[in-house]
Order: C-alpha cells, then sequence, then structure tokens
C-alpha cells in the first residue's frame, strides 16, 4: 500500500468510525440503557463511556494480534495520544470557543483522582511490559470501582454532568459546529447504512450488533493503514498513533464537547474529556488485554511500550496543569485554553522529531 493510499485508507476509516458511532452505536446503546433503566451516572460512565471510546478498544484489541504482536504499541499509543489530545484539545479549544469554561470542582476533584489512578494503573504495566490476567483485571475492577463511586458520592451542588453528557453523547452534535463538508459525507453514509439497520433506536439490537462488525472492520483497517503509512514514511507506527490516530478517533467527542460549550456547560466539557480517558486507560486496555490471555492460553503477554514513556510523563503533567488552571477561580479561562492548545502542538512536535 502506497503512502497516499494508506492515508487516504486512515481518513476514510477514522470519518466512517466517527458517523458510526455517532449517529448509530451510540444510540442503540442509549436504547438498551433506557430499556435496562440504568442510571444516568451508571449510563454515562459505562455504556455512554463504551460508545465514544469504542474506536481506540477495538484498535487496541487487533493491534494485540496484528503481526504476532508486535504492533502492540500502536493500541496503546492511540489511547495514550487519545487521552493526551481529550486533556489538552477538548478542554482547551472548549475554553477559547466558550470564552472560558465554569467548572463544578466536587466533580472535577472526583474525576481527576479516578484519571490519575488510571495513569498509576499504565505505569504500573509499563514498568515491565509483560501483563499478566491480574494486572488485567485490575484496570476493569478499578472501572468498577469508580462506577461505585459515581452511584454512592454524589455532588452536594447542582451535578449536571453525567445525565446530559450521556444525551449529548447520544445525540448527533446540531449543523452549525460542524464543516459543511463532513455534512455532506456524513449524510452520505448515513443514508447507505440505513438502508442495512434501519432506525437505530428501532432495531436497536440488530443496529448494535451491526455496529461493533463495522467498527471491527473499520479499526482493522485502520491498524493495517497506520503500519503502512509509518512504515512509507520511515517512522514507527506508534508515532502515527500517538498524534495522528489519536486526534482522529477523538474527533467525535471533541465536536461535541464544543458544542456543550458554546452552551454554557463547560463542566460537560471537561466531563466528557477526563471520564473518557479514565475508561480508554482501564478498560480500553484492559478489556482487550483480558481477551487476549483468553484466546492466547498464555500466563503473560509482552505489550510494546517503546516511545510510550514520555507520553506517560505528558498524561500527568498535563493531568497536574489542568487541575491548577480548574483549582484557580473555578474556571477555565480562554487564556489557559490557549496555553493547552500550545502544550499539544509542542507535543506533538517532540513526539514526531524526537
Amino acid at each position: 500500500m502506497s503512502i497516499l493510499a494508506s492515508l487516504a485508507a486512515i481518513t476514510a476509516a477514522v470519518i466512517s468510525l466517527a458517523v458510526l458511532t455517532d449517529l448509530f452505536f451510540i444510540p442503540s446503546l442509549d436504547e438498551i440503557s433506557s430499556r435496562l433503566q440504568l442510571s444516568d451516572e451508571v449510563a454515562g460512565a459505562s455504556l455512554m463511556a463504551i460508545g465514544s471510546s469504542a474506536p481506540e478498544l477495538a484498535i487496541a484489541l487487533l493491534a494485540l494480534f496484528t503481526s504476532g504482536g508486535a504492533h502492540s504499541d500502536v493500541g496503546i499509543g492511540t489511547i495514550v495520544g487519545s487521552a493526551v489530545f481529550n486533556i489538552l484539545v477538548i478542554t482547551g479549544l472548549s475554553a477559547v470557543v466558550a470564552g472560558g469554561l465554569q467548572i463544578h470542582i466536587f466533580a472535577v476533584r472526583r474525576d481527576m483522582i479516578a484519571y490519575l489512578a488510571a495513569i498509576g494503573y499504565l505505569a504500573l504495566i509499563f514498568s515491565d511490559g509483560q501483563v499478566a490476567p491480574l494486572e488485567a483485571l485490575a484496570g476493569l475492577g478499578l472501572y468498577g470501582l469508580y462506577l461505585i463511586v459515581l452511584m454512592r458520592l454524589k455532588d452536594p451542588q447542582k451535578d449536571e454532568g453525567s445525565a446530559k453528557l450521556a444525551q449529548s453523547r447520544a445525540q448527533p452534535t446540531s449543523d452549525h459546529a460542524r464543516p459543511s463538508a463532513w455534512l455532506w459525507v456524513e449524510a452520505l453514509l448515513v443514508s447507505l447504512l440505513r438502508r442495512i439497520t434501519g432506525d437505530p433506536r428501532q432495531n436497536y439490537l440488530w443496529a448494535f450488533g451491526l455496529s461493533i462488525s463495522l467498527i471491527v472492520l473499520l479499526s482493522y483497517l485502520l491498524v493495517e493503514a497506520t503500519i503502512a503509512f509509518a512504515t512509507g514514511i520511515g517512522i514507527p507506527p506508534v508515532i502515527v498513533a500517538l498524534t495522528l490516530l489519536a486526534a482522529g478517533t477523538s474527533a467525535p467527542d471533541l465536536m461535541s464537547s464544543l458544542e456543550v460549550a458554546r452552551d454554557g456547560r463547560g463542566g460537560m466539557a471537561v466531563a466528557n474529556a477526563v471520564g473518557s480517558n479514565t475508561f480508554d486507560l482501564l478498560v480500553g486496555l484492559g478489556l482487550p488485554w483480558i481477551i487476549a490471555l483468553g484466546l492466547l492460553g498464555e500466563s503473560s503477554i509482552h505489550v510494546g511500550t517503546d516511545d510510550l514513556w514520555m507520553s506517560i510523563g505528558m498524561l500527568v503533567l498535563t493531568t497536574i496543569v489542568l487541575f491548577v488552571f480548574l483549582e484557580t477561580q473555578r474556571l477555565l479561562s480562554r487564556r489557559e485554553g490557549w496555553l493547552l492548545l500550545l502544550l499539544y502542538g509542542g507535543f506533538v512536535l517532540y513526539t514526531v522529531l524526537a
């Protein structure tokens, strides 16, 4: 596959994943959560998180089986890079667009603690580059604990985060937040997919199953195209995963966060970024590792961590910076938003040139 062909395949797969996830997978999940009568907190932090993170989860799983696991760092790199993108770009650009984000500090502190625990979990895995079954299960266990905290530890102030965030993820972003070219491609893909699935809310089980199959297929294409593109330009695939793939798979979250930020719900934009990261690091990595260990029948699996330790440090640094910004006057100002965007530019530049 040539460089241009692989880049075109990456672009097409990312756009298709965004449309499929936003307009078919998440609505079907939302309908399932309603029929199961899940609470807003659990639905937002579990099923809706699965929906928004489905591409990263599928890429992490498929990367473990590509070339005998030689490119497992592509899956990890996509998730780690997406986490950096979410913290710096989603929150930063939301603050710039909205002229500042007013937040509820209780929810921010709660979610930041969970996110730092997730980073600590990832650092533990990276320390020896081996994942044992108990270590993989620990990620799911930590996320289960986070769900319990969400259900039991309520914000004493008015907390609109989980309920409205779940609702915003289950509905398409309004047209004024999307470029016209995107709307044209989106309409074409929706027309084609609806011929197969029908209304994803009425045929929610069929739409759910078909969406999963297509997400896996598109993620496989992404992994293969990423490896081909990286080989063609002579850089490690993990670098492409940390930058291009990470930004591409986070595009739906970015657009929904910009929309709610414009509506004056800044806390939701922050909750979207931090909550998605916690899910990605604990479940987006833990679940594929458990599946791989079960299928391979091994006592442990090796995961590539080359070029990723700097990203772990970046995750910690950006979390601390964002927390300090949010603690001051309970506001993420437009100037602080620009600083976060500059930090991301520095991260991408260092990642590509180092």
